[in-house]
């Protein structure tokens, strides 16, 4: 048995198989279908979706399937063969711009551009619009990733990057297994095993020797843990704060009473008590937080009820209220069911319709902390960005982002950059790490592997 690829233009796959839940929400189909509808994702949005789709097959002599791209980046037609059981899809997105990514590369095209080039199309791996660290690939039921895999999926992106010319492929806040697998694959600076095509008949050799290379970052998580009790989670927000050194235990407290001194109050709704109303406002809110920047908002106000029509289980909305009782701000929520591995909430879409003091805090954080503790979730993560998270007791973690660069003259310049950016964030989250506010009893240990 060999792993061979097709590539597909829509998602009619998911009935082929029976997959498993997802890490986190924003791999959810829900959540997929929700872009693909409201044009969030597709030709026209810039984020033109190809599906890597993984399958076994008994002779390793066949070849895999893909149809041709058109020259307007037209979405690829269903794959001819019945493939009844895929093991793994991956998603790639073919674009021309860097919007909605949070890992830039544009000094990358800026040195294309010195040299007569074209950085675009590229092709990407990612959640769209969503800074989250998770899987990359869906899974079906009883698989699980290896290497074999990403080497097929790592072929498919290939061919697509061939035939539309795409200067490299991004997989962007991927999980740590996925880069240790992939880097592992193919390395820098190293012999590429050349056995790999007789391994997998699926492998191109016309990349054979183009590395996967590491970016890594940092962004700031809260833990649902008291480290001087054994690790047990917080029982309420004032237990938290014990955890803290006095004077940002004080710092907190003044925040959070500057709110409720200018007559604002905060209230949660989640799922089915979010009121069409509420929704309305929640986007007047949201689109002012890119007004204010001169920016159009990347999703629609029917992206956001189709959230509510098909992932209603995974929402909270924290709202601001007034003294006249009108909401001013509303902060929207997605979390994990607290019965999964790493259960999380994901701090995700803001907007205030005034400037009110420390009512971002109020909204984003500390709502969302109470929730956390409320529900019983292990972790909090609040959005990307930010030393002000760290001071309220979030915890700097190492992301993972791959780069597979096709014209081999950049690749050493951007391996070179790749390594020194590596070090540099190291240092960045050592430093962030000594920043925290907690006393002595409930300060993590650092862990260079994993912060």
């Amino acid at each position: 048995m060999s792993l061979q690829y097709a590539l597909l233009g829509d998602m009619s796959w998911q009935n082929r198989a029976e997959w498993q839940i997802p890490d986190t929400p924003f791999m959810s189909f829900a959540f997929w279908q929700a872009l693909s509808d409201t044009g969030a994702i597709g030709e026209q949005a810039g984020w033109l979706p190809i599906y890597v789709l993984i399958y076994r097959v008994e002779d390793s002599s066949s070849t895999a399937i893909t149809d041709s791209l058109t020259a307007s980046l037209a979405p690829l037609s269903s794959s001819p063969l019945d493939i009844s059981e895929p093991i793994a899809v991956m998603p790639v997105f073919v674009k021309g711009h860097h919007q909605g990514e949070f890992v830039f590369d544009h000094a990358w095209a800026q040195a294309y551009a010195q040299y007569g080039l074209d950085y675009y199309p590229r092709l990407v791996t990612s959640a769209p619009y969503t800074p989250v660290t998770g899987e990359r690939l869906w899974l079906a039921r009883g698989e699980k990733l290896n290497a074999e895999i990403v080497q097929t999926a790592i072929a498919g992106v290939d061919d697509i990057a061939q035939q539309v010319g795409a200067s490299g492929w991004h997989g962007l806040f991927v999980t740590p297994e996925f880069a240790a697998i992939a880097t592992t694959l193919m390395p820098v600076d190293t012999d590429i095993n050349l056995g790999i095509e007789a391994q997998n008949p699926a492998f191109d050799s016309t990349f054979a020797y183009t590395p996967i290379l590491e970016r890594q970052g940092c962004q700031f998580l809260w833990q649902n843990k008291n480290l001087s009790h054994n690790d047990e989670p917080f029982t309420d927000f004032e237990g938290f704060l014990a955890t803290l050194r006095a004077k940002k235990r004080k710092t907190i407290r003044a925040e959070r009473r500057k709110v409720a001194e200018q007559g604002i109050t905060c209230q949660r709704k989640c799922g089915d008590e979010i009121t069409e109303a509420d929704w309305k406002t929640f986007y007047h809110c949201y689109v002012m937080t890119y007004a204010i920047r001169g920016q159009q908002p990347y999703l629609t106000m029917d992206f956001f009820k189709a959230l509510a029509n098909g992932m209603a289980e995974h929402l909270m909305l924290a709202q601001a209220v007034d003294v006249n009782g009108e909401i001013i701000a509303s902060s929207l929520f997605l979390y994990d069911k607290p019965d999964s591995k790493n259960a999380t909430l994901y701090g995700r879409y803001w907007g205030a319709l005034g400037e009110y003091d420390s009512l971002h805090f109020e909204l984003c954080y500390y709502q969302g902390i109470e929730f956390a503790i409320e529900q019983g979730l292990i972790y909090f993560d609040p959005g990307t960005q930010g030393e002000h998270k760290l001071i309220r007791g979030f915890v700097p973690t190492k992301t993972h982002s791959l780069h597979r660069i096709y014209d081999s003259r950049f690749v050493p310049a951007i391996g070179d950059f790749c390594k020194k950016d590596r070090l540099h964030m190291a240092q960045y989250r050592e430093q962030a790490f000594e920043a925290l506010p907690f006393n002595i009893d409930n300060m993590p240990m650092f862990d260079s592997a994993n912060v």
